[in-house]
């Protein structure tokens, strides 16, 4: 193989990314594990030999939706200037995901909403990526200057989840976008 083919991921690393598609497309309950399985082009008894339950599918998609905030953050760290400059990424980041918002909602958000209303722990776990958000959020004021830091970020990170919430019961992105601007306009005025 030279370098320059990119080669196929793994099993399993396909299965984990379909699973944090396809259960924000459909949802935990109404998705199967053949749902995930044909999505990541995986025969569906390969499954059990990375997953042996359901549960544990959607805790690796929980995972990968954190692994992707991780990767967000860091390059929102690399390439805007200054922290005011970063949330507003941030939030820009978020109104380019619109017409996904408008169609799911929030990826992390519903699946927040979702395995909240059942039992076995898995809300705790994806709390927890949403726990890593509003930290880096908070730091971001706290850098700022901003003794509030931490409420700013709950108000921040609320607002984008209302918004999100929002878009997708009504299904308009627009309404995305006009949250933006004024988000952008309340951290400027922070600074």
């Amino acid at each position: 193989m030279t370098n320059s083919t990119k080669q196929k991921p793994g099993k399993r690393d396909r299965l984990v990314a379909a699973a944090a598609r396809v259960l924000h497309e459909q949802g935990v309950e109404k998705t199967t594990l053949a749902d995930i399985a044909q999505a990541a082009d995986v025969p569906v008894g390969n499954v059990y030999y990375y997953f042996k339950t359901k549960d544990q599918l959607v805790e690796a998609a929980i995972g990968a939706h954190a692994q992707h905030l991780h990767t967000l953050t860091a390059s929102l760290e690399q390439h805007a200037a200054t922290p005011q400059d970063r949330l507003k990424a941030l939030v820009q980041g978020w109104v380019e995901q619109r017409e996904l918002a408008a169609r799911y909602g929030c990826p992390t958000g519903t699946l927040c909403s979702e395995l909240d209303k059942r039992a076995g722990g898995l809300d705790r776990v994806a709390a927890g990526v949403m726990g890593l958000l509003i930290d880096w959020v908070e730091q971001r004021f706290a850098e700022m200057g901003r003794a509030d830091s931490r409420e700013l970020a709950v108000a921040l990170v609320a607002a984008y989840q209302g918004i999100s919430l929002l878009t997708n019961t009504f299904r308009d992105p627009e309404l995305m976008v006009a949250e933006g601007r004024r988000l952008e306009r309340w951290i400027d005025s922070l600074a």
